[in-house]
């Protein structure tokens, strides 16, 4: 057997980025920065105030205090969006409100909390009962949280919501991106039969397909061609055709790559096949042609975890993303299980106190218990049990 960075190894050695494209910010949710992403305004533009109050002189009330107040007078009113920059002498004060420019003549904002009055009594004159903490108290100063043509993000930066907030509120308009790796996803095997379908005998659900559609899609990519095939090479073959004339630039199969003897992907697809030291997930084929070929095992664990410890990778790569893994934790194992001598366990837990528990017994057959894990567990392979307590490594998953 090779162990699990071997096989990684190979696999990310024949992966390679793809094309870059130019997109409208508010389009390329889900999308992977190429290039950093600059400001084209400053952030913020101006110097604001962060509370509702009086945008004050602070050597004016640096000494106020509820037994001797600062007395001050209002001269401006100054609303979020006001285009308004007004003169202020020593004791006098603008009324604003938070997101207002704080006016040119003024360096400090007091909370309407910090005056007798408030807001109830906020026009004319002001007495100031508390001294600001320093000069600048309350302002939000220009080009704090990013100046004009600083970099909001790094290249290969995963495109949320969050990041394409930023973006915009930083004046960009475009941005450079990957585009969307295309996959196909092929289901093997003669036992397979779709949703709804009468069973007989020997026969099961297919949901292969419908698991690495979806982990397909939470990794970036699109699905080109999802569809299943018997266990006849010829059928295979077709798909695989199918596939590469859509575009496809990785094609993932499930079932047929073990040591059976009706093992179509092994007999029929160019890729090499390996014994990986893991469990689930040991029967592994990878082709590293175009598009490369995937050949997981048919468990429907053994998919799940092989899409998330070598497939999850390449897709990411080839969209040039910084990070490949998942965010692992370390956490107390709340319930003790075996593990496998000499294989690394990917161990399907929920997370629950604090801590992680096992969902199942360790069987790659467990589709309904899949359904509630959170992470997996990752014990490594010179182990031979995890006990109740023990801290483990956790790779989140959802």
């Amino acid at each position: 057997m090779i162990t699990v960075e071997e096989h990684l190894a190979s696999v990310l050695a024949a992966v390679r980025p793809l094309d870059a494209t130019t997109m409208p910010v508010d389009a390329a949710l889900g999308r992977t920065l190429r290039e950093p992403l600059v400001a084209a305004v400053e952030l913020p533009p101006f110097d604001n105030s962060a509370m509702d109050g009086f945008a004050v002189h602070f050597a004016d009330v640096r000494n106020a205090a509820a037994d001797r107040p600062a007395v001050l007078e209002v001269v401006a009113d100054l609303p979020a969006g006001s285009p308004l920059d007004p003169p202020l002498a020593r004791g006098q004060a603008a009324r604003i409100m938070t997101g207002a420019a704080v006016p040119t003549d003024a360096d400090t904002v007091v909370p309407f909390e910090d005056t007798r009055g408030g807001l109830a009594d906020s026009l004319g004159r002001i007495e100031v009962l508390a001294a600001p903490r320093a000069a600048g108290a309350h302002v939000r100063g220009r080009g704090e949280d990013c100046p004009l043509g600083g970099e909001l993000l790094p290249a290969g930066t995963l495109l949320g919501s969050r990041q394409l907030a930023a973006a915009a509120g930083a004046g960009v308009i475009e941005v450079v991106v990957s585009r969307l790796p295309r996959v196909a996803v092929i289901s093997t095997g003669d036992e397979l039969r779709p949703p709804g379908a009468p069973l007989a005998r020997g026969q099961i659900v297919e949901s292969n397909s419908v698991l690495l559609e979806g982990l397909v899609r939470e990794a970036g990519a699109e699905v080109v061609l999802r569809t299943t095939v018997a266990d006849d090479g010829d059928a295979l073959r077709a798909a695989v055709a199918e596939a590469s004339a859509l575009g496809a630039d990785a094609i993932v199969t499930s079932g047929g790559v073990s040591a059976g003897a009706y093992e179509v992907v092994k007999t029929t697809l160019p890729m090499s096949f390996v014994s990986v030291a893991m469990q689930p997930g040991k029967p592994q084929g990878f082709g590293d042609g175009h598009p490369l070929l995937f050949g997981l095992p048919g468990n429907p664990v053994s998919v799940a975890v092989s899409f998330e410890v070598f497939v999850r990778p390449a897709l990411l790569a080839m969209q040039a993303r910084a990070e490949l893994g998942r965010r692992i934790l370390r956490l107390p194992a709340l319930a003790g299980w075996r593990t496998p001598p000499g294989r690394r366990q990917y161990l399907p837990v929920a997370i629950e106190d604090g801590g992680v528990r096992p969902v199942g017994p360790g069987a790659s057959h467990l589709r309904a218990r899949l359904a509630r894990a959170e992470a997996y567990a990752i014990v490594d392979a010179d182990a031979t049990a995890v006990s109740a307590g023990e801290l483990v490594d956790v790779m989140l998953i959802s």
